[in-house]
């Protein structure tokens, strides 16, 4: 006989697997509808070039978030790692020394990051907070506070084409490539996943805890660092107090891309939706001549949401789990002879 199909069921997974996605194709009917220059081909490129630096910056909190930890340095490592990638190209003149240049900067501020995360055991919020202040010191200190200008080529990156694609595009897509298959198709992946869902069982089953945490740091520095130097680049100028609050920015697409604050959860794709839909929402904004300033309430009222779904999504998982445990409790209660009678588990029933 044919199992009929449990549209309940069904209807709960697709909307928990799909729904950003869902979201992100109804905002973009609206926007469509809201300004007739939303669908411009100009104006789609610009959104996708613009939203290149914070999309791989939220693909690095996404690693990190997943795993337990956050970054609240990024912009300021970004800045760091810029101004001393476009100084060392304008010193050699090599795309090669400057682009190692900052995916290094990147890295030592992680492996700092993680230090202090990992080694001294203090909370991601205070370890970066103090990266943030520091990067930021560094960069006005090598630059004694002046911008850094004519950068000739190096514009490239950030400003040329591949055909008709913006290079930082192909970087977004890259980028969104390598942090899917870190995620869905490496052991490391799932130790993310492990450690940021439970730690000590994480441990208990064998996982290195604190390698996993340095990793994230490490791979989270390579993406600050790339950003960097796409940051830079676009705006042809090495900037010390530039990418003010994109760590911010980062952290609202992937929290609206779904992953959760406490660890765990989250998907590359998720991230990819919710920065689109952040880059729709500012666009649409400024179409529209909405007032800067509340721009930024718009903002914080999105991250509000975003965290209060996130922690409703939390307890309603956490209560299913215990409903789960309890029902199995009382079906192995009464196979003993209990007298209890458990619930019975829908299917298992004969």
């Amino acid at each position: 006989m044919k199992d009929s199909i449990n549209w309940g069921q069904f209807w709960t997974t697709f909307k928990k697997t799909y729904s950003i996605y869902l979201v992100l194709l109804a905002l973009f009917i609206v926007c469509s509808f809201a300004n007739p220059n939303f669908l411009s081909v100009n104006n789609l490129t610009n959104i996708s070039t613009q939203l290149a630096v914070t999309t791989i910056l939220a693909f690095g909190q996404t690693i990190l978030i997943i795993s337990g930890m956050l970054d609240l340095s990024q912009g300021s490592v970004l800045a760091l790692s810029g101004v001393f990638a476009v100084s060392a190209y304008k010193s050699t003149g090599s795309f090669t020394v400057a682009i190692l240049t900052g995916i290094v900067t990147g890295i030592v501020c992680n492996i700092l990051n993680a230090v202090m995360v990992s080694t001294f055991k203090t909370p991601p919020f205070i370890a970066t907070l103090a990266m943030l202040t520091m990067a930021r010191g560094v960069a006005l200190l090598f630059t004694e506070g002046q911008n850094i200008l004519q950068l000739g080529d190096f514009t490239v990156l950030g400003q040329g084409k591949l055909g008709f694609i913006p290079i930082p595009v192909l970087f977004l897509i890259a980028f969104a490539f390598i942090t899917w298959y870190i995620l869905r198709h490496t052991r490391f992946g799932r130790s993310l996943y492990a450690v940021g869902g439970n730690e000590e069982a994480a441990a208990a089953s064998g996982i290195n805890v604190f390698k996993v945490k340095y990793m994230a740091f490490i791979i989270n520095g390579v993406f600050v660092g790339v950003a960097g130097i796409l940051f830079m680049s676009r705006v042809n100028a090495g900037l010390p107090n530039g990418a003010i609050n994109y760590e911010f920015t980062a952290l609202t697409a992937a929290i609206i891309g779904g992953t959760s604050f406490s660890g765990g959860i989250g998907s590359a794709g998720g991230t990819l939706a919710g920065a689109f839909i952040v880059g729709f929402l500012d666009n649409i904004m400024n179409l529209t001549n909405v007032d800067s300033y509340m721009q930024q309430i718009i903002r914080g009222a999105i991250i509000a949401l975003a965290v209060i779904y996130d922690i409703r999504s939390k307890n309603r998982r956490t209560k299913s789990t215990l409903g789960r445990i309890e029902d199995k409790s009382g079906k192995s209660s009464g196979g003993r002879g209990s007298g209890r009678k458990g619930k019975q588990i829908p299917g298992n029933a004969k």
